[in-house]
């Protein structure tokens, strides 16, 4: 509470009047809707605003201030203010038509009220005033369909949250820039959490202050943009602004007094030449502290995983749990440092070409850590603790990680190995834009890429201390009873603290050719091509990271499993749209695509939208789409540490389809995933200022490409997965195939009530949200016969959960926004609604329920001065955190919930013995750390 006084005490310390008055209003076009991103500027100054996305605007403004309302394609206005608190404008072109860029469409653009097609936009303001630290997580609190979360202990998963609309994955929602392809990030997600085997762009490395509005279209799109569009598309939008720089600095922390947030980012821009051009940029850096959740080990579920139950060993347990209730773990949300750069610039070449271009990077370092390595540990992972040739295990451990237990010879109590990683981002694009004979003319190169390298600290590789040899007799590769053992070699120089796992990379060239022409008052068309090339390379490791079982914790690329490998393809596609009359519109798509590494795909889209009114309109589509498997999940393989239920971690194998070990055991190679949607709407927008849209959707994707579930022995020595397990020392395999068919369908809701006057001040109120109604496996899994023959699958119970049911099923935001002179307070309340899960290892007979929550967001700014606004967000105003409980799936189910014991233990189960009974790995959909309070400046130049 202290500090909280102390934000508030800031804030009226600054308060003071000033010669400044408030200036709100909207600016129309000539049809009477309201025209988004209009400059709006106080004549003779860089003091200025751009108009949302309903054309409306506020400005703080001298009493006798000139206004300049200006946008490209419509005239430009000048109204004297003379005290007024209120200036409505009408700016009127015939060219307004071409002007309003929206995602979607290919041919001549239309704005948003005449789209065919569900489109969101949201504008910076909009993001900004989540108090958000990034872009990803602004939007978890400003598109219902959007759901991102962090997962704690999940290796490389801590650089790059997973993201999803609509509940399909990272790896189904296509990222733009300005309307170009951004670069996949260079991960890919392997652990059990959401956004599993997939890959996406990292949207967290866009630095928001860089953002002038980003446009989300909730609909398929592979017709017009190719791969990974099944789901939707993302337009980024950046600023172009010269009038209208500032600096911000922001900071942040927990109401439990970590998660340390300090950040100052400055955007500004300026022309070039005779304001034949512009350069907009944007500078970006930020650090975050550690933020711990760790819960409290149940001591039982760790004597029964890790120990004999000896007197000895239940001693040891209790009396380092006693020391350490959480058992030395650190999970929640880690240390990350980063820097951001981004320019957007436009020049006129000529009277009808501009050159454009953009470029990007970033740098991200995050420090996290695996699960802390028990002293007790070792004995069940089959080390002896007594002297071999003289040198004692424990007291070998000691002088590495040295501690200060008793009862544990050499002083060894343990240690946690650290992980940290390294992020370099980057994308550009360089254009010209013209118009030739009437035919607009866009003409684009884009490259891109990410690269993440690891480094693992603090660890062991017990393999490299002790190199047993033994006398062979059968060769067999194995110790066998009978067989004698030669003297154990300690060698230490072979286990260093520190491993250079190696890490991945992934880089993109992309051409791209679009034209279109409106060839009458009714028909317009487009047509354009796409080349493009990837390259994924899985970088090598230090010896010691991979050699005899890796680096403890986190395992490097061995030579065989590193390497460069590349693809590429060409695609091309024609669309038109007919406006059949004023009221009713025809749009269709076709594209024909080539890949390198498996062959043609033809898709489609044909959409309508009719106006029942001027205001009322209804549209639909119907579409084809594809996306194309990843060089990420056609070329990965690799050993990786997991936890598993009841065992403690192990290691596991994941292998690839195209390695000798998939040809060993049948394992196909990846094609592409095929997807039919179906959306259906109606819209409306009124002079009233509300604004409603009603969309369902239906998507149905065939040949789902997933990361199966870890396959264990079948028992049989002679099966040649055994051989492969036993061989390589696994406990598991797991590999991608195209093993299901789904069913996604639902409803999105907008609606949206402006400009509702209260007292002197005006306040909106916004009500948006999705609503499931189908998520689900529509036919059998596709097992290949080695898999279904050892009774398993490579879909699961707990794959199941997290294709389907590890999201909300429901999620509704609702927000009031009110401004009163040089106030502005808002509060949003998003709620969360019901998930399930079936966590790994835990009974059939149960599952996890996530209890639906609301979480408050409250954010207050004050306008200090005309340049000064300071900023105060209260995120999880309430201290709401994620619950969740068992909930029985038959009477057996009923009995276990009946036992405590027996509930204790389902629980230990799922939980790694309640290391993360607050921060779980799967199911939760928001923020485990509590209350959060960020304090920002912004200085307008």
């Amino acid at each position: 509470m202290k500090k909280l006084k102390l934000l508030f005490l800031l804030l009226l310390s600054v308060a003071f009047a000033s010669a400044q008055t408030n200036v709100t209003g909207t600016v129309t076009g000539d049809d009477g809707f309201g025209i988004p991103t209009v400059n709006v500027v106080e004549k003779g100054t860089s003091n200025g605003t751009t108009t949302d996305f309903d054309g409306n605007y506020s400005l703080n403004v001298s009493s006798n201030a000139t206004l300049v309302f200006s946008y490209v394609g419509y005239e430009t206005k000048e109204i004297a203010v003379n005290g007024k608190s209120t200036v409505n404008v009408t700016l009127a072109s015939g060219e307004a038509l071409d002007e309003v860029v929206l995602v979607g469409s290919r041919t001549a653009p239309r704005s948003n009220v005449d789209s065919a097609l569900p489109i969101d936009v949201v504008g910076v303001k909009e993001l900004n005033s989540t108090g958000q630290p990034t872009f990803d997580k602004a939007l978890q609190y400003r598109i219902p369909s959007f759901n991102t979360v962090q997962t704690p202990v999940n290796d490389a998963t801590s650089l790059l949250d997973p993201y999803e609309i609509r509940n399909m994955g990272p790896s189904r929602t296509l990222i733009l820039i300005n309307g170009k392809r951004k670069n996949l990030s260079a991960l890919l997600y392997t652990q059990t959490s959401p956004g599993r085997g997939e890959t996406g762009a990292d949207i967290s490395a866009i630095p928001t202050d860089a953002i002038k509005s980003v446009e989300i279209l909730r609909d398929g799109a592979s017709a017009q943009y190719g791969s990974d569009a099944i789901a939707g598309v993302m337009n980024i939008i950046l600023k172009d602004d010269v009038n209208n720089g500032s600096a911000t600095l922001r900071s942040g922390i927990t109401s439990e007094g970590d998660g340390e947030m300090i950040g100052i980012a400055v955007n500004n821009g300026s022309t070039i030449g005779d304001d034949k051009g512009f350069i907009n940029y944007t500078i970006d850096f930020s650090k975050t502290n550690l933020a711990n959740r760790p819960g409290t080990v149940d001591a039982a579920g760790e004597i029964a995983d890790f120990t004999g139950g000896s007197p000895a060993e239940i001693a040891l347990v209790n009396e380092f749990l006693g020391r350490r209730p959480d058992a030395g773990n650190i999970n929640g949300s880690p240390e990350t440092a980063a820097s951001k750069f981004l320019i957007n610039s436009g020049l006129d070449i000529s009277e009808n070409a501009e050159l454009y271009f953009n470029a990007a990077y970033v740098y991200k370092k995050v420090n996290s850590f695996a699960n802390y390595r028990t002293p007790y540990w070792r004995r069940a992972q089959g080390l002896d603790p007594s002297e071999v040739d003289g040198v004692d295990y424990y007291s070998y451990l000691g002088d590495f990680f040295p501690g200060n237990n008793p009862l544990t010879p050499g002083g060894y109590d343990g240690y946690v190995p650290t992980f940290e990683g390294l992020l370099n981002d980057y994308n550009g694009t360089i254009g010209i834009k013209t118009k030739i004979n009437d035919w607009n003319v866009d003409l684009s190169y884009t490259t891109g890429g990410n690269t993440q390298t690891y480094k693992v600290n603090q660890s062991h590789n017990r393999n490299a201390v002790f190199a047993p040899s033994f006398n062979d007799a059968n060769g067999n590769g194995q110790p066998d009873p009978g067989e004698e053992f030669e003297p154990v070699e300690l060698y230490r120089a072979n286990s260093p603290q520190s491993f250079d796992p190696g890490g991945t990379r992934f880089s993109h060239n992309v051409g791209n050719i679009d034209i279109n022409r409106l060839l009458s008052d009714k028909v317009s068309i487009g047509f354009g091509a796409e080349f493009r090339n990837e390259v994924f390379e899985v970088i090598e490791g230090g010896l010691a990271s991979y050699d005899g079982g890796g680096a403890d914790s986190f395992a490097g690329n061995s030579p065989e499993n590193s390497g460069k490998f590349n693809r590429y393809n060409i695609g091309a596609y024609f669309s038109m749209d007919y406006d059949v009359s004023d009221a009713f519109l025809l749009s269709g798509t076709v594209r024909t695509e080539n890949y390198s590494d498996f062959g043609n795909t033809f898709v489609y889209k044909f959409s309508t939208r009719y106006k029942i009114t001027d205001q009322i309109s209804t549209r639909a589509s119907i579409s084809s789409g594809f996306r194309a498997p990843t060089l990420h999940q056609i070329y990965t393989q690799k050993a990786q540490y997991s936890f598993i239920p009841g065992q403690g971690i192990q290691v596991g194998g994941l292998i690839n389809n195209v390695s000798t070990q998939a040809k060993l055991l049948d394992i196909p190679e990846l094609d592409a995933e095929t997807s039919n949607n179906f959306t259906i709407g109606l819209g409306g927008k009124f002079d009233n200022g509300i604004s409603f849209t009603l969309d369902y959707y239906n998507i149905a994707v065939k040949d789902r490409i997933v990361l199966g579930s870890e396959i264990g022995a079948s028992g049989d020595p002679t099966n040649p997965l055994d051989i492969l397990l036993t061989n390589n020392n696994l406990s598991d395999v797991s590999f991608f195939s195209n093993a299901i068919d789904t069913r996604t369908s639902g409803i999105d809701v907008v609606l949206s009530k402006r400009n509702i006057k209260l007292g002197e001040g005006d306040l909106d109120l916004n009500l948006s949200g999705n609503y499931t109604i189908q998520n689900e496996r529509d036919g059998a899994v596709k097992d290949i016969p080695l898999v279904a023959n050892s009774g398993q699958s490579v879909v699961n119970p707990t794959q199941e959960a997290l294709f389907f049911t590890s999201r909300p099923q429901t999620k509704w935001i609702l927000g009031a926004n009110y401004e009163i002179n040089k106030w502005g307070l808002s509060l949003n309340n998003t709620y969360f609604g019901k998930t399930t899960f079936k966590q790994q290892g835990m009974s059939n007979d149960l599952r996890t329920e996530f209890t639906p929550k609301i979480v408050t967001d409250l954010g207050i700014n004050y306008s200090a001065t005309d340049k000064l606004t300071i900023a105060l967000n209260v995120n999880n105003l309430l201290n709401v955190l994620p619950e969740w409980e068992f909930k029985a799936e038959n009477t057996a189910g009923d009995a276990i919930l009946a036992d405590p014991a027996a509930t204790q233990n389902q629980s230990n189960l799922i939980t790694f013995n309640q290391r993360y009974s607050q921060m779980t790995y799967d199911g939760y959909h928001f923020s485990q750390l509590g209350t959060m309070f960020n304090l920002s400046l912004n200085y307008k130049f």
